[in-house]
């Protein structure tokens, strides 16, 4: 097969069958057919939520990227540019929302009014103002001035990063999507339970002495836990991203491995390195961010630069956010979840020049199931706890 030596998402069969004439599908998968070329640009230029993920054209047997068809460049110039403008607009907007609580706050804790915990809401602020405002601005930004440069016929489109991402969205992943349910299930049950949040860390969260877990079982239960619901949706949006990407390209096996141990791994860590009670799933998900990092370094032809490059800005973004809010993020857990998948990627996959990905083995579902009956026992009694 022509392309065989490349990896999948490169492949012209990547995408399924395009249709007659033109038209383009959206990010739900639905089809919109056009009259003929100049209306599907005319789709693209009124495009005002960056709903046009694909096209197909009488030239083309398969799906492609608009990108991919130069004839659409004039309107994908304009679209990208009005898409990045309104990025920035938005974060920018975000940004005054929060600096405002921001000043307010440092205004109350200079008065010496509130004490600590003014100064974690402060923190909780800051924080906010990055993930929300901040980091949507800069990503905006960027992709301004790639629009810009492309406008001026200065570069080209990342067609590689581009076709890479829209593949990867479109495959089924029905193990990280269970893995996201069950935190949703266990989320509920906090929330609509009996206890109130210091209950709860009583009960099934990571408290600690003398630099060990007061109860083993904790080092599980408490990875099932969030302090607040903002808490519970950045993690799962990590989730869908990290446990999606790893499921395409591994396998679901380490999915479910990879985020058991290394949510273990950085309790253990929390425990010898932090007093404080804690709780949460960030262990599990530094460490499959952790292993991407490592996998797709030595498995260089499997995903473009660009996109890895994404993985290590992911990185960098959860560290300034630790820095940020070192009085209530677990930076101890972070630190040995995303060490503990770094290793288990060194360990477990080697170096390879293959654009194909590898297989999963016998051995490989056999702790995939182990693990998934771990993860299932844990989430089981910390709900049992919560609802008792």
């Amino acid at each position: 097969m022509a392309g065989i030596e490349e990896p999948i998402w490169k492949r012209p069969e990547a995408f399924p069958p395009g249709g007659e004439g033109w038209g383009w599908v959206d990010r739900k998968g639905r089809r919109h057919p056009c009259s003929d070329e100049q209306a599907l640009a005319a789709a693209i230029v009124d495009d005002a939520g960056a709903r046009v993920d694909m096209v197909w054209t009488p030239a083309s047997p398969n799906l492609v990227l608009p990108e991919e068809v130069p004839s659409l460049w004039p309107a994908l110039k304009s679209a990208r540019l009005k898409w990045a403008e309104w990025e920035m607009e938005e974060g920018l907007r975000q940004m005054k929302i929060f600096g405002i609580f921001m000043i307010g706050f440092a205004v109350i804790s200079a008065l010496g009014r509130g004490g600590a915990s003014v100064l974690g809401t402060l923190g909780l602020a800051l924080i906010l103002f990055l993930v929300l405002g901040f980091f949507p601005w800069y990503q905006g930004r960027k992709r301004w001035k790639r629009a810009k440069a492309w406008a001026a016929d200065e570069a080209e489109p990342d067609l590689d990063g581009l076709r890479f991402e829209v593949w990867l969205m479109s495959q089924k992943t029905p193990i990280t999507l269970a893995l996201g349910v069950l935190l949703g299930i266990v989320a509920l049950a906090q929330w609509l339970g009996p206890l109130s949040l210091s209950q709860q860390l009583a009960e099934v969260g990571l408290t600690k002495e003398a630099g060990r877990a007061t109860d083993w079982w904790r080092l599980g239960t408490a990875a099932f836990l969030h302090g607040h619901p903002l808490h519970f949706i950045f993690n799962l949006s990590a989730l869908l991203y990290l446990g999606r990407r790893m499921e395409v390209l591994v396998r679901w096996p380490h999915v479910l491995i990879v985020f058991a141990l290394s949510a273990w791994v950085g309790n253990e860590c929390s425990a010898r390195w932090l007093p404080a009670p804690s709780l949460g799933a960030s262990g599990g998900l530094l460490g499959m961010l952790g292993f991407l990092l490592v996998f797709e370094w030595m498995h260089r032809r499997l995903v473009p630069e660009s996109s890895r490059r994404r993985l290590m800005a992911g990185l960098l973004t959860t560290a300034l956010i630790g820095l940020v809010g070192f009085r209530f993020v677990d930076n101890a857990a972070h630190a040995g979840g995303t060490v503990a998948g770094m290793i288990y990627a060194f360990a477990m996959f080697p170096r390879s020049s293959a654009a194909t990905r590898p297989r999963m083995s016998m051995v490989d579902l056999g702790a995939g199931m182990m693990a998934a009956a771990a993860i299932l026992v844990f989430a089981g009694w910390a709900m049992g706890k919560l609802l008792a």
